[in-house]
C-alpha cells in the first residue's frame, strides 16, 4: 500500500518544483523518466519509509513518524540548484548486484544534531556551521548508512535482492565521480518528525542507468505471490509462530552524567534519576507502547498505558 498523506502533512513537507512523473521533461532527444507511472517505485518507498523508523528511533530517543515523499525524476543539477546551500552529506552508496550506485543525502545540521545527541547532549546542532564534517561527523554519517542498509534492502525485496554498501563520502557535488550533472536520477524523499518538532527530510536518489537493469520489474503492475499457501500449512505456521517468544523489556531513566563525573565514581555514590510517569515498553529493538512503574502480586510490574499503532504490512 502506497501511504497517504496526514492531515498535517501539507505543513511540515519541504516545498520544491517537481516535473510531474508522468510527463518527465525531455533531455537529449529521450525522456528523462523510463519507467512509466513510477508506481513501483513509490511502493518501495512507503515500504522503507515504514523501516525509516526503526532507524531514527533509537537514535532521537522517542517515537517519530516517517513518510515518503511523491518520487520524481530530474537532472542531477537541477536537483542540486533546488537544494539549500550549505554543510551537505553526499554518500554514494554501491549497489550489489548491477555495479550503480544509489546517492544518500543528508543535511550537515540534521548530522551534528544527532552527533550531539549520540554523546549525551540534547540534540542540539552549533551556532555557525562549519564548513566541513569533523572526522567523528562522518563517521556518524557512515553509521547512519550501515543502518539504513537493513530497512532499505528489506524495501527492495518484492524488486529484487540488492546490497548497499557505503563507499567515500562527499561534501561537494561536483566531487562525485560516478555522477555527472546531466545525468536523469530518480528522487525519493522520506520524512522524520517527532511529536512537535519540526521535520527532518533524507533523501535516496538512485540514477536512472542504475535502475536500468531492473526496468522489468520496475514498470510491472503487480508484485505479489503467484499463488495461494497451503491452508494447512500456513495454520501449522500460524500456530508455530504464535508460540514464539520475546523479551519485553522498559528503560526506566537514562541519565547522564560527564566524563570528569564518570572518572570519579566510587562505590557508593549514587546518580539521581527521575522516572517518568509513562515509560517505553519493547519488544527486540521496536517500541510497542508506554506504561507505568508498579507493583503487582508482590512483584515489579509494568501497567501498559498505550499501545503505538502498527500496520500489517511493518510484519510482512
Amino acid at each position: 500500500m502506497v501511504n497517504t498523506d496526514s492531515p498535517e502533512a501539507p505543513t511540515e513537507r519541504r516545498q520544491q518544483p517537481r516535473a510531474d512523473a508522468e510527463h518527465a521533461p525531455v533531455f537529449a532527444g529521450s525522456s528523462l523518466n523510463p519507467f512509466g507511472d513510477l508506481h513501483t517505485l513509490q511502493h518501495l518507498s512507503a515500504r522503507l519509509a515504514r523501516g525509516m523508523r526503526r532507524v531514527f528511533e533509537p537514535m532521537l530517543g522517542r517515537a517519530v513518524r516517517s513518510w515518503a515523499e511523491p518520487v520524481s525524476v530530474q537532472r542531477f543539477a537541477d536537483y542540486c540548484a533546488e537544494r539549500e546551500q550549505g554543510l551537505t552529506a553526499w554518500l554514494p552508496l554501491a549497489m550489489s548486484p548491477g555495479g550503480g550506485q544509489a546517492l544518500l543525502v543528508l543535511d550537515g545540521r540534521f548530522v551534528l544534531e544527532l552527533l550531539d545527541r549520540f554523546f549525551g547532549g540534547n540534540g542540539d546542532g552549533p551556532s555557525t556551521m562549519p564548513a566541513e564534517f569533523s572526522a567523528a561527523a562522518e563517521s556518524m554519517v557512515h553509521r547512519l548508512a550501515r543502518m539504513m542498509d537493513g530497512p532499505i534492502t528489506s524495501a527492495w525485496e518484492p524488486v529484487a535482492r540488492i546490497g548497499f554498501e557505503a563507499t567515500s563520502l562527499e561534501t561537494n557535488p561536483v566531487m562525485l565521480s560516478t555522477i555527472d550533472s546531466d545525468d536523469p536520477m530518480v528522487i525519493t524523499r522520506f520524512g522524520i518528525a517527532a511529536d512537535g518538532a519540526k521535520p527532518e527530510f533524507v533523501d535516496l536518489l538512485y540514477p536512472v542507468s542504475a535502475l536500468k537493469p531492473f526496468g522489468a520489474e520496475l514498470t510491472a503492475k503487480v508484485h505479489g505471490r503467484s499463488a495461494e499457501p497451503d491452508p494447512r500449512w500456513n495454520n501449522g505456521l500460524t500456530r508455530a509462530a504464535m508460540k514464539v517468544r520475546f523479551k519485553v523489556r522498559s528503560v526506566l531513566a537514562e541519565p547522564t552524567i560527564t566524563i570528569g563525573q564518570l572518572m570519579e565514581l566510587r562505590e557508593g555514590d549514587v546518580i539521581p534519576i527521575r522516572v517518568d510517569r509513562d515509560v517505553p515498553v519493547m519488544v527486540a529493538n521496536n517500541r510497542i507502547g508506554a506504561g507505568t512503574v508498579g507493583t503487582a502480586n508482590g512483584r515489579a510490574a509494568i501497567r501498559i498505558n498505550s499501545l503505538d499503532h502498527f500496520d500489517e504490512e511493518d510484519f510482512q
